[in-house]
């Protein structure tokens, strides 16, 4: 593997001691660490809540449900790649159930060199779920961006009677001449004039 400045979280739910031993020979601590067991589902759950992970195996059956509403429910709640494996005759069934919800299924038993390479689909699956939350978040800002600004431009309009364009050009002016961004211009707009 390339040299990589992080790893990736592992979150192991099976109650399969031979599957989990096999599979943590596998997750190498270069590149999976932490790896967190959890023999049911309840207990993945519970430590889905508390923390993120990064990748989500899941195998199934798990004592206390089979184990697609957690792969599910991972798939759904969390940006972690999620890995449900299932016996083959209950494959395409399975598939079928998840696979809409972004859930990967993989029929049992898997021989060592396909489940490694499945690590690294999912690996791959997690970075474009990172590069989507991070273009989230920069939307989600340009937003609050754009609702503050239209606040101090209101707040000019009602206070100062600027029509909305002249408050428009205040607002990029006073960005300008400050060398400020036009969202802390529309602060210290607020702050000056509520």
């Amino acid at each position: 593997m390339l040299f990589r400045d992080s790893t990736y979280s592992v979150l192991l739910a099976s109650a399969s001691e031979k599957f989990n031993t096999v599979t943590a020979s596998l997750l190498p601590g270069s590149e999976f660490w932490p790896v967190t067991v959890a023999k049911t589902s309840g207990e993945a759950q519970r430590l889905l809540l508390e923390r993120s992970f990064d990748l989500v195996l899941v195998n199934a059956p798990l004592p206390d449900e089979f184990g697609t509403r957690l792969a599910i429910d991972a798939s759904r709640k969390t940006q972690a790649g999620v890995l449900l494996l299932v016996r083959r005759e209950l494959h395409e069934e399975v598939y079928y159930k998840v696979m809409e919800d972004g859930v990967i299924t993989l029929p049992k038993p898997v021989s060592e060199p396909v489940m490694s390479q499945m690590l690294r689909t999912l690996c791959s699956v997690r970075e474009r779920l990172r590069r989507a939350e991070e273009r989230q978040v920069t939307v989600e800002k340009k937003i609050e961006e754009m609702r503050l600004v239209n606040r101090a431009k209101w707040l000019l309009i009602e206070r100062l009677h600027m029509t909305e364009e002249d408050a428009h050009g205040y607002i990029r002016r006073q960005a300008m001449d400050k060398r400020v961004t036009q969202r802390e211009a529309a602060e210290d707009i607020l702050r000056t004039y509520q």
